[in-house]
């Protein structure tokens, strides 16, 4: 067996209870990203709304939170360059002292058939998706696995998991994510640090664009209808604080996976 980094790990520290919690949310400008900031934000934690060019939509996102409660800060960084990510966490963890949760949710669409997607096309998607929530894996990993504690909830696809016609590039980024997450939970959970995955379903926002189907049931839900965005957000922020759960992906509509 290979030899473990986290081999020297010590019991989890405690942590002042009256002092806020602390939540770092990728993406967090619009869509998923303000809903699930919104959500810790009426929980009354200190939320950093990370956006990579979209100020305007980030600062709506921050004033949302403090009219609801919470405290806001704006981080901007380029998921696909690693050093700015680096910098964006340790300034935030610094600011706050510590990083309780961390949501990564920035992500970009890309539709293609496989015969026809260019390499630019796969590449893009391949760099954003995957190495994007690599590079902030890697960042957040090391500065919970310092403290001794910490949540991470990766926004992954039912996509990842079945694939979909169409969805080449962006079905490959999201099931390399969930071999990325049971990897690490995997090697941090002796520091304390759960790491899971969700998949919240079609979301009708600007990611998603005409590729929504405009019907649940013949897309396969069960229950006849999309999972509200609301819900999604409410179940990343009980994720985030289930202390039993580590390595898992969680599938948060009623789509039912096929038989292998």
């Amino acid at each position: 067996m290979p030899p473990s980094v986290l081999s020297n790990a010590r019991p989890a520290p405690s942590r002042d209870a009256a002092s806020p919690s602390t939540v770092l949310v990728t993406g967090g400008s619009r869509g998923i990203g303000r809903a699930i900031c919104l959500e810790f934000g009426r929980a009354g934690w200190r939320v950093g709304v990370h956006y990579r060019g979209r100020q305007a939509e980030a600062e709506r996102t921050a004033a949302l939170i403090k009219d609801c409660g919470g405290e806001a800060v704006l981080c901007r960084a380029d998921i696909r360059d690693a050093e700015q990510v680096r910098a964006m966490v340790r300034d935030l963890a610094v600011r706050w002292g510590r990083l309780d949760v961390a949501v990564c949710n920035a992500g970009e669409a890309a539709s293609g058939l496989v015969l026809k997607l260019s390499a630019e096309q796969w590449a893009a998607a391949i760099e954003t998706n995957l190495t994007g929530a690599f590079h902030c894996l890697q960042a957040i990993g090391s500065v919970m696995s310092e403290q001794q504690a910490g949540s991470v909830v990766v926004v992954a696809s039912f996509a990842g998991l079945q694939g979909d016609a169409g969805q080449s590039a962006y079905a490959a980024s999201k099931a390399g994510l969930m071999g990325l997450v049971k990897t690490a939970a995997r090697e941090w959970g002796s520091r304390h640090v759960r790491v899971n995955a969700i998949c919240p379903g079609w979301q009708r926002t600007d990611l998603s664009g005409t590729s929504m189907p405009e019907d649940a049931a013949a897309s396969g839900h069960v229950l006849g209808d999309f999972v509200e965005m609301e819900s999604v957000a409410k179940s990343v922020y009980h994720l985030a604080l289930a202390q039993g759960a580590s390595g898992q992906v969680w599938n948060l509509d009623s789509r039912i996976l096929a038989s292998i």
